[in-house]
């Protein structure tokens, strides 16, 4: 396959134009064109896109990092509201000893005053 290739890029007779001047010209022009222009171009814009795609990736690691560091640092919430049902029953149960603290001292200092001890 090759040699045939070969073979006939060969008997290719370089004086014969079967295009008129002005195509060979164009088609030149746009082959620089492209070659100066369009790749240089193409290359920037590409070496862009990969630069915003490492940034996003690096920006994305930093917000996985933060948002398992949240997670971490909430996960005590559940812990909290069974503190503060807690608390509130401790501050419940404070306020009736007071009452009873006070009911009691006022029957000391009745029997103290007295004078009774029984």
């Amino acid at each position: 396959m090759m040699g045939y290739i070969m073979n006939y890029i060969q008997g290719i007779d370089p004086t014969a134009m079967t295009l008129p001047l002005i195509v060979y010209v164009i088609w030149g022009g746009t082959l620089l064109v492209i070659l100066v222009v369009i790749v240089p171009l193409a290359v920037f814009l590409l070496h862009r896109t990969l630069t915003a795609a490492w940034s996003i990736r690096r920006y994305m690691a930093d917000m996985l990092a933060g948002g398992v560091g949240i997670a971490e640092n909430t996960s005590s919430i559940p812990a909290l509201n069974d503190t503060i049902a807690v608390a509130t029953d401790m501050v419940n149960t404070a306020k009736a000893l007071e009452d009873h603290s006070g009911a009691l001292g006022e029957v000391l200092a009745q029997r103290a005053a007295r004078g009774t001890t029984s």
